[in-house]
């Protein structure tokens, strides 16, 4: 994915006989992203729970049985399934794409939004299925996954003239295929789980990304510092939950 980011030198206004400064271009180079290390680890716990017990077992026990939540108020597993994944094949492909989008996004705004955006838009996905499509069980973190997408979208447009053209282009072809893939599968992949998760990143995105040139994106409030490493504890909290109910412990 191209990445370009510039970086606008403010400095006092000069005399007008002098040529006026002109913006400094930076090679920005994203280094690991070390929240979603972190989430795509807790959600990799999960996923060896369910090899011990068995991953249809698994998913009996902790997925978001949409009918168990409806009847029984096992409100609980809004949450826990969204740490679940039905195989190797599902959780590789989802941790795949969740550290390619991370790196450039814990490059260009504050870590502490990626856990944000991701507990949020997991939880969004999970509630537009569980509206939208009240029957089965929908399992996997792609519904936090894509808010991370639509999140990198909306930041892309309204910071359009520190990103390559090419950057938007990517994300809109990549959201374009991930809502045709959901289509074609629609039998297999819970499309509104993705379909809610990205306007859940998208809306976040609306307000968390400055559209003053002059901000920097990457520095954020305490409280907002507080408000991500929150959402890492209360995502572990959720595995640790998912895996103690997978092994029939609670």
């Amino acid at each position: 994915m191209s990445l370009d980011y510039r970086d606008e030198e403010v400095r006092p206004e000069e005399p007008q006989q002098f040529e006026q400064p002109q913006p400094r271009e930076n090679a920005f180079r994203p280094g690991p992203p070390i929240y979603a290390i972190v989430i795509i680890a807790l959600y990799g716990c999960v996923f060896l729970a369910e090899l011990t017990r068995g991953i249809e077992p698994a998913i009996l026990a902790a997925g978001f049985d949409k009918q168990a939540y409806l009847q029984n108020g096992e409100h609980w597993r809004l949450l826990t399934g969204t740490a679940l994944h039905a195989g190797p094949l599902h959780i590789i492909l989802n941790s795949l794409a969740f550290y390619s989008f991370a790196r450039p996004f814990e490059a260009l705004a504050n870590r502490a939004h990626l856990a944000i955006v991701f507990l949020l838009s997991a939880v969004g996905g999970s509630a537009l299925t569980l509206v939208l499509n009240p029957v089965g069980i929908s399992i996997g973190a792609s519904g936090g996954i894509v808010g991370i997408i639509g999140f990198l979208a909306v930041y892309s447009f309204k910071r359009r003239q520190f990103i390559a053209p090419e950057f938007r282009r990517n994300l809109i072809m990549n959201i374009g295929f991930i809502l045709l893939y959901g289509f074609v599968l629609s039998g297999m992949v819970d499309n509104y789980a993705h379909i809610g998760g990205l306007l859940t990143g998208a809306v976040y995105a609306l307000f968390a990304v400055p559209g003053d040139p002059h901000k920097d994106p990457r520095e954020v409030l305490p409280p907002i510092k507080a408000a991500g490493m929150l959402s890492i504890a209360a995502y572990a909290a959720v595995c640790g939950l998912a895996i103690l109910t997978i092994l029939g412990i609670v």
